[in-house]
């Protein structure tokens, strides 16, 4: 971990919240570090904090700081050795025809109907299901970094008059970083099943990466233990952020990814 009294921190401050009920694991209780003041973090303090283990929602930068629990792991995907496995490919063939496009990072009633949807069908019950206008906004429209709203769809008809867009198929809040994008937030249409569009959107950040020629895709926090998060560690190779070093997974140096 960055000592956090030095260059760039030292104008920051940071402190740990109350505890509160953990949303991936049950039972258990969570606490977070968050760094203040939000106006002093820029792209560039950002993204070092982000090298620090540091996610954020909406303009709170936070890192996990449980008091006997660290099964939150900060990952992060080296673009330029990573290799997708078969059901990778498979989903990358199903979803490659899909429109991306950058837009405003504005409210859109057709992302937060979406949104909302996301959340009822896979997420019923977790807090962010019945989601106001103002906590959608403030969750995922609100920043003081270098941010992406890119939305994707299929393809207009033919027959779909000129300018006209095709169905939302879904959303990725993206940041950019001085060294790789970071995954902020994926929603998508969740009617169509075992359709893979989560595995299809890294993918697609990977391959943004690399048009950047920034070397890493951070995925925000690896969880073993919930099914959640444990897809993450299928794009190979993955560095895992411990004891303040980025280091490989055992696995993959095992298997000879890297």
């Amino acid at each position: 971990m960055a000592n956090l009294k030095e260059l760039p921190f030292s104008a920051l401050q940071f402190y740990a919240t109350a505890p509160y009920p953990c949303s991936y694991l049950e039972d258990r209780q969570a606490r977070s570090q968050v760094a203040t003041p939000a106006h002093l973090i820029n792209a560039d303090i950002y993204s070092e904090l982000v090298r620090a283990g540091f996610r954020r929602s909406g303009i709170f930068t936070y890192r996990p700081h449980c008091d006997s629990c660290n099964s939150c792991i900060p990952v992060r995907v080296p673009v330029a050795e990573y290799r997708p496995n078969r059901s990778q490919r498979r989903a990358w063939e199903m979803h490659r025809h899909l429109i991306s496009r950058v837009v405003g990072l504005a409210f859109d009633p057709e992302h937060y109907e979406l949104y909302l949807h996301y959340q009822a069908t896979r997420h019923a019950g977790g807090g962010m299901d019945n989601d106001s206008r103002e906590q959608y906004s403030q969750f995922l429209l609100q920043t003081k970094v270098n941010t992406r709203l890119v939305e994707f769809r299929d393809p207009p008809a033919p027959s779909a008059p000129i300018g006209a867009l095709g169905r939302l198929r879904m959303v990725s809040i993206i940041d950019v970083l001085a060294d790789g994008l970071s995954s902020v937030y994926t929603f998508y249409d969740p009617d169509e099943l075992h359709v893979s569009y989560g595995t299809y959107n890294v993918m697609w950040q990977i391959a943004q990466c690399r048009a950047l020629q920034l070397p890493y895709l951070y995925l925000g926090y690896w969880i073993e233990q919930s099914p959640k998060m444990s897809y993450k560690a299928n794009f190979r190779p993955v560095e895992m952020l411990r004891r303040g070093h980025w280091v490989r997974r055992k696995a993959d140096t095992a298997s000879g990814r890297g």
